[in-house]
């Protein structure tokens, strides 16, 4: 099993895309004990520079950043955060399934898949007024 993050985690997702926001405010509202920040990328005030990622590449996949500064993207960010509920026996187990061999192969694409679709699901709120939310909408998925 991969080696556990040092938290507090740095979320970074996208509140202008209605399942991310929503799966954040679940995330939010669950007692993770300040082990979880989150920031949104699609914030006029975002500045993506101080992490050594850009724009275009934190919107195409969620992205967790420890203390330590380790980056986790994709269904690996998902793994972390949901570590940070210990005394949850179903993030734990998610945790858990996602790190197997099989499972990671199938999450990855299950991610993959959903990355895709993300740009046609319904906007959350305005915060598209500026247009980063529409970074990353064209770029080549892995």
């Amino acid at each position: 099993m991969p080696d556990a993050p040092a938290y507090p985690l740095a979320i970074f997702y996208d509140g202008s895309c209605s399942v991310c926001a929503e799966e954040m405010d679940v995330y939010r509202r669950k007692e993770h004990a300040g082990r979880l920040r989150f920031i949104e990328i699609s914030a006029p005030e975002f500045d993506p520079i101080p992490y050594g990622i850009t724009l275009d590449e934190f919107m195409h996949d969620l992205h967790a950043i420890d203390r330590e500064g380790r980056v986790y993207r994709g269904v690996e960010a998902f793994r972390v955060i949901w570590q940070a509920f210990p005394g949850s026996i179903w993030y734990g187990l998610l945790a858990s399934l996602v790190t197997l061999p099989g499972m990671n192969h199938l999450s990855k694409f299950a991610y993959w898949s959903f990355a895709r679709i993300r740009k046609f699901l319904p906007r959350s709120h305005d915060a598209c007024k500026d247009g980063t939310c529409l970074l990353g909408k064209d770029r080549p998925h892995r």
